[in-house]
């Protein structure tokens, strides 16, 4: 199974052709959408353009293989009127014989996962900020597509053959974790 992973997009069109060439070319058998999708909020600095409508057709293109997690700026709204389903907090996936627990971040993070399998593998965004750390579980934070932080690079993930990597969109390794079950 190959699964891509993107998250806090924003409403930001900017790097959304250069995801659209990858899919293109590894053909993901799913699209993991972890939450802030079409907007920013108001007190969030940005001098980006917001194109929510535009963000909203590119995902429902891929409306099939989506499967998504609300983020914290990711409105009632927002969810009703998207074309594909999107969980509320968390969703688990299970794959090759692991627990991949995929939730945007406000709630759930590296300082709050209780709740979930040690032996999992905790994603998500939120932070705008990529790394992988391994600790007590597997921590992945895929960063932010469309607006990075603390002079980190527009990324996203990747998951194939119990490898994740995290990828910058001008194709660069991030990081990167071999997972063992």
């Amino acid at each position: 199974m190959k699964i891509l992973f993107l998250s806090d997009v924003h409403g930001i069109t900017e790097n959304l052709d250069y995801i659209r060439k990858v899919e293109e070319k590894e053909n993901f058998d799913k699209i993991v959408v972890l939450g802030d999708l079409y907007y920013t909020g108001p007190t969030f600095p940005n001098h980006k353009k917001i194109e929510s409508n535009s963000v909203l057709d590119f995902l429902s293109t891929y409306k099939e293989k989506i499967i998504g997690v609300r983020g914290n700026c990711d409105s009632d709204v927002d969810i009703k009127n998207s074309d594909f389903p999107i969980a509320d907090s968390y969703t688990l996936l299970c794959v090759d014989g692991l627990d991949i627990y995929c939730t945007h971040g406000h709630l759930y993070n590296k300082e709050n996962h209780k709740k979930f399998n040690k032996n999992g593998i905790l994603i998500y965004g939120h932070e705008h900020i990529p790394y992988i750390i391994k600790e007590d579980m597997i921590y992945i934070c895929v960063g932010s597509i469309s607006l990075p932080r603390n002079n980190s690079k527009a990324s996203y993930a990747v998951y194939e053959d119990k490898i994740f990597t995290i990828f910058s969109t001008n194709g660069d390794v991030i990081d990167q974790i071999h997972v063992e079950e």
